[in-house]
């Protein structure tokens, strides 16, 4: 289903992948090297493949979408130099992270220079309102991420807190990618409103999803370690959803773990697990990305049809399907 989704801008990804890394070039070696080392990882590229099918879906004349697309990649890449600092994660895309393979500062220094060479670039595709909204959705990020280190090692966070912080930390680049793709194409009003609305609601069946798999995934198609949120005391979804549901011991035993700081075993774990399973926690949250996923298509219905309006459907099914 990926494949089938990145062939349908194939020419247009191998553009903008070889946009991103020729705007990695820096009079600093080891800038350029960590640049290199995260970008090379692979990834999904799922933000820069919705800027595309947006772009295409409203029928843009020139190429400034490669670099849009280049842009949204740029500022995603550097959140996770900055996230991986702050959670202290070993593993990303399957391979030692930055901050492990070098040092925190080097990942926190070259995450603003990606941070800043994304915003170099929209200064050059020369469009003020799509500036504001990136501007407004970078800050929104930071807020995300300061609510969810606020939200830490606390069992009483409820859905709705959980709801805003994967808004803001997440859901808003897919929703900024999908707008500004949407406006740079000159696109009309209502049109880049169901692309912004559909870029929302596929970005929260995402980090739904990538909720779920923290409990229910595989580490090695995963590229990062089981049970990394509750290590880090994040209280995801599935957390929440178990914390309601759980007897007294069983609840007693996830507050535990949440707020402790010492490591956590990996039989606790396995059973914290196997309670989550047994609450319905992961089908709740699965539920709950499906819910997303059917917005998002219903958004697509609103647009113009077009080959790329189906490959739009296509994503908002595999938002919920893939397993990585």
């Amino acid at each position: 289903m990926y494949k089938k989704i990145r062939n349908s801008v194939s020419t247009d990804m191998i553009s903008v992948d070889q946009f991103i890394i020729d705007q990695l070039h820096s009079r600093v070696p080891l800038v350029e090297n960590i640049g290199h080392y995260i970008v090379d990882a692979g990834g999904k590229r799922l933000r820069p493949i919705l800027v595309l099918l947006a772009a295409r879906c409203c029928n843009i004349s020139d190429s400034r979408h490669i670099n849009l697309a280049a842009v949204i990649e740029f500022i995603h890449t550097a959140t996770l130099l900055h996230d991986d600092v702050v959670d202290m994660s070993a593993l990303r895309r399957g391979r030692p992270t930055v901050s492990v393979e070098w040092n925190n500062p080097s990942s926190v220094l070259v995450g603003d220079f990606i941070y800043s060479r994304a915003f170099q670039l929209l200064v050059e595709i020369g469009e003020m309102k799509i500036m504001h909204i990136l501007a407004d959705t970078t800050n929104r990020i930071a807020e995300g991420e300061v609510l969810q280190l606020i939200n830490k090692n606390n069992p009483e966070i409820n859905e709705s807190s959980y709801r805003e912080v994967i808004h803001n930390k997440t859901a808003i680049l897919f929703q900024a990618a999908a707008h500004c793709a949407a406006l740079l194409s000159n696109a009309p009003d209502t049109t880049a409103d169901s692309l912004k609305r559909f870029g929302k609601h596929i970005g929260s069946a995402f980090q739904l999803v990538d909720d779920a798999l923290d409990y229910d995934g595989d580490t090695e198609i995963l590229g990062k370690n089981l049970g990394d949120d509750l290590a880090e005391g994040k209280p995801t979804l599935p957390l929440i959803h178990a914390l309601q549901h759980a007897d007294n011991t069983e609840r007693d035993l996830i507050r535990q773990c949440l707020i402790g700081t010492e490591s956590i075993p990996p039989e606790t774990l396995m059973k914290i697990t196997s309670i989550i399973r047994a609450c319905g926690s992961l089908q709740y949250t699965r539920d709950a990305a499906e819910e997303e996923a059917r917005l998002a298509r219903q958004c697509v219905e609103e647009l113009p049809v077009s080959p790329f309006t189906d490959t739009l459907k296509l994503l908002a099914e595999f938002s919920v399907a893939r397993n990585t």
